[in-house]
């Protein structure tokens, strides 16, 4: 069918001549999606808003040769807004959405896109601290795409835990007799709060104090970097801090192309 619907969270944009832009989003049922969206960059344009980063569309498409053509846009999630005006949340956001296009190719399962729309939404509400929110999203994507961590019992030998040395290159946790010389150690608490972030037990995560959740940070960006085989450009930008700081959007204020903006 030339023609075809689907819901969709995007991911990023780029100018296309005058007036237009390619929009790269992850869909429901059709993976990883670029398309055109045309006169989006005018004033008049009906849904130019719509399609904008970390906003969830209900979008009709026209098969192209190369691209897609977006010939409808309604929105299902408006994140957006409640995002740039929390820097915490825009910064986590930006490396979830990302994350989610080095994951996500045509094939991408719906359980990508749940995760995600799940976590913008979440960011969105405030619901939890936004590096809380980035660290969950970032091990459960690692952990669909095929690349789940282990945090207690060993994964190398399967030998039960809990274990202390934590090897990236090996999936997580490992047992003494196969840890690597001068592997790392983690304390408890910090691979406590690392499991219930893969868990998604909030009570926990929300419980832990702001060293274990640096701790646990570092473990999550270099778990994630090292599977995706290339540093994530957002990580470094995101703010650990533990209170929310609000942004004031100017004129031209999240329009910038090439980048995640609302």
């Amino acid at each position: 069918m030339p023609l075809y619907r689907d819901e969709c969270v995007v991911l990023r944009t780029h100018k296309l001549g005058e007036a237009d832009r390619i929009v790269t989003m992850l869909s429901r049922q059709h993976g990883k999606v670029r398309a055109v969206a045309k006169g989006v960059r005018r004033t008049a344009s009906k849904f130019g808003a719509r399609l904008e980063p970390f906003m969830v569309v209900d979008a009709q498409f026209y098969e192209g040769r190369s691209l897609d053509i977006v010939t409808q846009a309604e929105s299902i999630g408006s994140y957006g807004a409640q995002i740039v005006a929390d820097y915490g949340s825009y910064t986590a956001a930006s490396a979830m959405v990302e994350t989610a296009d080095r994951l996500s190719d045509a094939d991408a399962g719906l359980q990508q896109y749940l995760l995600l729309v799940g976590a913008l939404r979440s960011l969105s509400r405030q619901e939890h601290a936004s590096s809380l929110t980035l660290d969950s999203y970032l091990l459960r994507a690692m952990s669909i795409a095929g690349w789940a961590p282990s945090f207690r019992d060993c994964a190398v030998t399967g030998d039960p835990g809990p274990h202390s040395a934590f090897v990236v290159q090996l999936g997580g946790v490992v047992a003494d007799r196969a840890a690597p010389p001068g592997s790392p150690r983690l304390d408890p608490v910090t691979l406590g709060l690392l499991g219930a972030l893969l868990a998604g037990d909030w009570a926990t995560a929300d419980a832990a104090d702001e060293r274990t959740r640096s701790r646990a940070s570092g473990v999550v960006a270099a778990y994630a970097q090292w599977h995706l085989e290339r540093s994530l450009r957002s990580l470094p930008h995101v703010d650990r801090s533990e209170h929310p700081v609000p942004v004031t959007p100017g004129p031209t204020a999240g329009r910038a192309e090439g980048t995640p903006n609302a």
